[in-house]
């Protein structure tokens, strides 16, 4: 379910941030960062405050770094939910961005990747997790999941990581507990489920650089997604 806390700490967002640079990929812009001749490409799916969201593209250069083509997508069509709105407004704003249409606006997406040569990729969802089902990545990593369900979980079709917080009334540790049993039953699916304790929804992204602790816990999951990378996207 989605809740306030999807809402929470929002972003000041700056179209000039990161070291990368915005261009049209799969009729869609995106902010793209790292080596244009890496055959590894991450494809970076924002929560509900878009691609211009510092912190997620600050993490987009760390996973460039990293030897990977990463790639921010503006699944929102220049149309995030803005920051200075109330939670009142969101319900409106989800019924014209639902995530089921983030698989169906990616196939033109992974299709430009490989045509520029690029023979794996991987995907990291902030809150969405749509192209975990779609067949066409080599894995994926689900960081605070939100409008996630037990039967989505059924059909994922890659190696994926999710990584929950304690505090999260979006996908409350009970919820991710559930997927993970789930992930069990499937042993073709290789998966990595870890809740990270005293963290709420969205700290993976939405946080200040002056809050050692709440940094701290954000690398800590950047690291784990980064190693699932490292082991599939290869």
């Amino acid at each position: 379910m989605a809740g306030p806390q999807c809402c929470e700490n929002p972003p000041t967002l700056r179209s000039s941030s990161g070291e990368g640079h915005v261009e049209e990929l799969g009729g869609l812009k995106a902010y793209v960062t790292g080596s244009s001749d890496s055959k590894r490409a991450i494809v970076l799916v924002s929560d509900i405050f878009g691609f211009e969201a510092p912190n997620l593209r600050r993490l987009a250069d760390k996973v460039a770094s990293a030897g990977y083509y990463v790639v921010v997508t503006d699944y929102f069509y220049g149309d995030p939910f803005a920051p200075d709105q109330p939670f009142d407004a969101f319900p409106n704003w989800l019924q014209s961005h639902k995530p089921e249409k983030a698989f169906e606006v990616s196939k033109p997406i992974i299709e430009a990747l490989k045509s520029k040569g690029i023979s794996a990729i991987g995907a990291g969802g902030f809150c969405w997790g749509e192209l975990a089902k779609s067949g066409s990545i080599q894995a994926a990593v689900l960081l605070h999941p939100s409008l996630v369900k037990p039967e989505d979980i059924s059909e994922v079709k890659c190696p994926i990581a999710i990584l929950g917080a304690e505090i999260d009334k979006a996908s409350p540790p009970e919820l991710v507990k559930q997927f993970e049993e789930i992930l069990s039953t499937r042993n073709k699916v290789d998966n990595f489920v870890k809740i990270f304790p005293g963290v709420a929804h969205g700290w993976t992204v939405r946080y200040s650089l002056d809050d050692e602790t709440v940094v701290k816990n954000a690398e800590e999951a950047h690291t784990d997604m980064l190693n699932w990378f490292n082991k599939y996207v290869v």
